[in-house]
């Protein structure tokens, strides 16, 4: 024979509705740290594409320094400074308490070449220094200058050897070229190139 189950009335206890709210806080403060790494993410991408349209715009800054050292570089043009075109007949360096990026800071904003701003937005200004003690010919006594190494290789007639051939570079002289790049988002870019001419 058939017995009904008697009914009994229980107290709800709330134990899903607890959890339920832990999940659903867990699942905020987790999309709220996601959204807050992409913008980073975004942030940082954006800076590394400042920071590389500041390289490519400074590396026009070096090839028009280049450009105007090998159209002087005939006369006595380069043997005393011109400062109207960022160039310094002598090498200059960072006195005891100073920083390299003050220095050049300093030194680009007192003997630069003319600015130029480029399609990016960018403005590129670059001095160049030949690496010498002192401004004057290259030839005379004191200037100092760095030159290429130059040696001769030497051998006798083995197989094994080479004759000797002298390498003829000694009138080569060392220019340092410094780029400043200033951008956008306040990024700045320096680039150092070293030209033997």
């Amino acid at each position: 024979m058939y017995r009904p189950i008697p009914y009994t009335k229980t107290k709800q206890k709330g134990v899903v509705l607890v959890v339920a709210l832990i999940v659903l806080v867990a699942m905020t403060l987790a999309g709220l740290a996601l959204m807050r790494s992409v913008d980073t993410s975004n942030i940082i991408a954006g800076n590394l594409a400042f920071h590389q349209s500041a390289s490519y715009s400074g590396a026009s800054g070096t090839e028009a320094a280049i450009s105007w050292l090998q159209t002087n570089n005939t006369r006595t043009t380069l043997q005393a400074s011109v400062t109207a075109q960022g160039y310094s007949a002598f090498r200059q360096d960072p006195g005891a308490n100073q920083t390299w990026d003050a220095f050049w800071t300093a030194v680009l904003a007192a003997q630069a070449s003319a600015p130029v701003v480029d399609a990016a937005g960018n403005t590129v200004t670059y001095a160049i220094q030949r690496m010498c003690n002192m401004a004057g010919s290259p030839t005379s006594p004191g200037i100092g200058c760095s030159r290429p190494f130059s040696a001769a290789v030497s051998s006798s007639s083995n197989s094994k050897q080479t004759s000797n051939i002298p390498l003829s570079v000694n009138n080569q002289i060392y220019y340092r070229i410094t780029t400043r790049v200033a951008g956008p988002r306040n990024t700045v870019s320096f680039i150092q190139t070293i030209v033997a001419l």
